[in-house]
C-alpha cells in the first residue's frame, strides 16, 4: 500500500509539472503519433513479403528482417522523444521553464548516441526473442527474460545520463553501473509505486474508452435500426473513441516514467558528487516531485 501511495504522489506531481509547463506533455504525444504512423506504414510492406514470397525460407527471413527494422524503428522513436521530454523537465526543474527549442537541439545534438542506445535495445529484444523460440519455457528464455528487463531498467536511467551529462552509450553505462554499484539507487518501493499507478491508469484509462466506444456504437446502431451504413459508421466511431482513450493512456504512462527517472537520476548523480567531496549524502534533497513522496 505504501507503494500505491508514493507512485499516486509521484503521479500527482509529475503532473503537476505538466499543468505548470505544457511542452512536457508533447513529446509523448509525438512518439506516441509518430509509433503508430511507423506501424502502419510498415504493414504493406509485411503484406507485400507475404504475398510475394513463395519460398517459406525465404520469406521468413524476409519477415524476420523487416520485424527487425520494425522494433529498431520504433525503439529509436520512442528514445528520440524519450529525450526530448528528459530535457524539458531537466529544464523546468532547473529554471522553471522545458523550452521546445532547447530540447530539438538537444536532440539533435545526441541524435548519434541516442540511435546506438535504440540499437543496443534493439539487439537485447532480438536475443529475447530468439531464446524463447517455439513458446517453450527454457533456461534460454528464463535469461533472455531476465536480460531484457535488466536492461529496459538501466536504460531508464542511461538516456537521462546520456542527455543531461551530454555522453556517449559507454559512458552513460559504466556511470549507471557505478550508481547502482555504491548503493545510490534507491529505486525500489518508490518506481514499484510508480509503474504499478501507470498500470492501473492504463487499465481505467483503457476500459473507459472501450465502454465508451461501446456505448455509443450501439447508441448509434440501435437508432439507425441496424442498417449497414450506420452500422459501420458505429463501428468506426466506437474503435476510434477507444483508441483514443487507450493512447491517452499510453501517453500518460510515458511521460510519468520519464520524468520519474529524469527525476531519479539528477538525485542520484548529486548524492553521488555529494559523497565524493565528502560531505554526507542524507543531506543531499531530491527534485522536488520526487521529494515530495520519499
Amino acid at each position: 500500500m505504501e507503494n500505491l501511495k508514493r507512485g499516486y504522489g509521484f503521479l500527482i506531481q509529475a503532473w503537476r509539472m505538466a499543468r505548470a509547463d505544457s511542452d512536457l506533455l508533447k513529446p509523448s504525444i509525438y512518439a506516441l503519433l509518430a509509433g503508430l504512423g511507423i506501424t502502419l506504414l510498415s504493414l504493406p510492406l509485411f503484406i507485400l513479403s507475404a504475398l510475394t514470397l513463395a519460398d517459406r525460407t525465404m520469406g521468413q527471413v524476409v519477415t524476420g528482417f523487416l520485424g527487425i527494422l520494425l522494433l529498431f524503428a520504433q525503439l529509436a522513436t520512442g528514445s528520440l522523444f524519450s529525450a526530448m521530454t528528459i530535457a524539458l523537465v531537466h529544464g523546468y526543474l532547473g529554471e522553471g521553464d522545458g523550452r521546445m527549442e532547447r530540447a530539438w537541439h538537444i536532440v539533435r545534438r545526441d541524435w548519434l548516441d541516442i540511435l546506438s542506445l535504440a540499437a543496443a535495445s534493439t539487439l537485447v529484444g532480438i536475443f529475447r526473442r530468439s531464446s524463447q523460440k517455439n513458446g517453450k519455457v527454457s533456461a534460454a528464455g528464463v535469461l533472455g527474460s531476465a536480460v531484457e528487463s535488466a536492461w529496459t531498467e538501466a536504460a531508464y536511467l542511461v538516456l537521462p545520463a546520456m542527455i543531461i551529462e551530454d555522453i556517449g552509450l559507454k559512458n552513460a553505462i559504466l556511470k549507471v553501473v557505478q550508481i547502482l554499484r555504491e548503493h545510490l539507487l534507491l529505486v525500489g518501493a518508490s518506481w514499484v509505486g510508480v509503474r504499478l499507478v501507470n498500470a492501473i491508469l492504463g487499465f481505467l484509462l483503457g476500459a473507459a474508452g472501450l465502454l465508451s466506444g461501446l456505448a455509443v456504437g450501439l447508441g448509434i446502431s440501435s437508432l439507425a435500426r441496424g442498417a449497414p451504413l450506420a452500422t459501420a459508421i458505429a463501428i468506426g466511431l466506437g474503435v476510434l473513441i477507444a483508441g483514443l482513450f487507450i493512447m491517452a493512456a499510453i501517453a500518460a504512462g510515458n511521460y510519468t516514467s520519464t520524468a520519474y527517472h529524469t527525476c531519479l537520476y539528477l538525485w542520484t548523480r548529486d548524492v553521488e558528487e555529494a559523497r565524493q567531496l565528502g560531505h554526507s549524502a542524507e543531506a543531499v534533497l531530491a527534485p522536488a516531485p520526487l521529494a515530495a513522496v520519499l
